[in-house]
């Protein structure tokens, strides 16, 4: 039986993977720790042989004020859970980091774990810097796991992807402008999460579904399946593509970002 800690309680994803697991109670146990105070500090790592790292922050917007709280979370509280996992015999760290870490600039490239990074926000640069972190730690008794999902979306997600879904709803009216971007269902990432778990899987993964999305295509396809009507105009296209690369919301939207298959 393998035995899996998930530091960081109540996350979208980490619910959805212990659940996940919890169907087969027979192979896996798993528990879930709150990393919001410093009690963790104290728990007893060595029951288990994995520790998956998701706690952190994001889809807040950035300003200078929070910068520090990026990195207080996103990087240095990784690293310290990865030393106290290896300190206490664990034998695999799972760290769900992000694509952010390749930046917003690559409309024309395919991603492939060999494109140099380029982080250009907070979140994107505290995840990197933690990455490069916990690969310190590494050696032949505790394998580090690096995952750089894409989007992550499914019921309820709290990403940009709901956002943009709200905002249809109330608006009622959305643009044409095709892109293809990389992205994963959650159930999809939990899969994933568990075949490298099975695997004893070190390195770096990037994950992601099959088709790449099209986000007026995964627009209406939504809509229509509430049955809420939305005016779809090709009117305001070149402006979009004149804006994506230089402001960062329209780019998230309706830019390309895409992994090689």
């Amino acid at each position: 039986m393998k035995r899996i800690l998930i530091t960081g309680k109540g996350s979208y994803i980490g619910t959805h993977f212990k659940e996940y697991l919890e169907k087969e109670p027979q192979n896996y146990y798993v528990e879930e720790l709150d990393m919001v105070d410093g009690s963790w500090k104290d728990f007893d790592f060595s029951d288990f042989d994995v520790v998956y790292h998701v706690a952190g922050i994001a889809h807040i917007k950035e300003v200078k004020e929070n910068e520090e709280l990026y990195y207080k979370v996103n990087r240095d509280l990784v690293i310290e859970v990865a030393k106290k996992a290896k300190e206490s015999g664990v034998q695999q760290f799972i760290f769900m980091s992000s694509m952010s870490v390749y930046g917003l600039n690559y409309s024309n490239e395919l991603i492939t774990v060999s494109t140099k990074c380029n982080p250009n926000t907070y979140y994107g640069i505290s995840k990197y810097q933690a990455e490069k972190g916990i690969k310190k730690l590494e050696n032949d008794t505790f394998k580090v796991c690096i995952v750089r999902p894409p989007m992550v979306y499914g019921d309820n997600s709290p990403g940009n992807l709901t956002k943009l879904f709200n905002a249809v709803r109330k608006f009622h009216i959305f643009p044409t402008i095709k892109n293809e971007r990389s992205s994963i269902t959650v159930e999809r990432l939990v899969a994933f999460i568990k075949e490298y778990i099975d695997e004893e899987k070190s390195g770096l993964y990037l994950p992601q579904n099959d088709k790449y999305m099209c986000t007026y295509d995964i627009v209406r396809e939504k809509m229509d399946q509430e049955g809420i009507k939305v005016i779809y105009l090709p009117l305001f296209n070149p402006i979009i593509k004149l804006m994506i690369g230089k402001v960062t919301l329209v780019t998230k939207c309706f830019g390309d970002l895409k992994y090689g298959k």
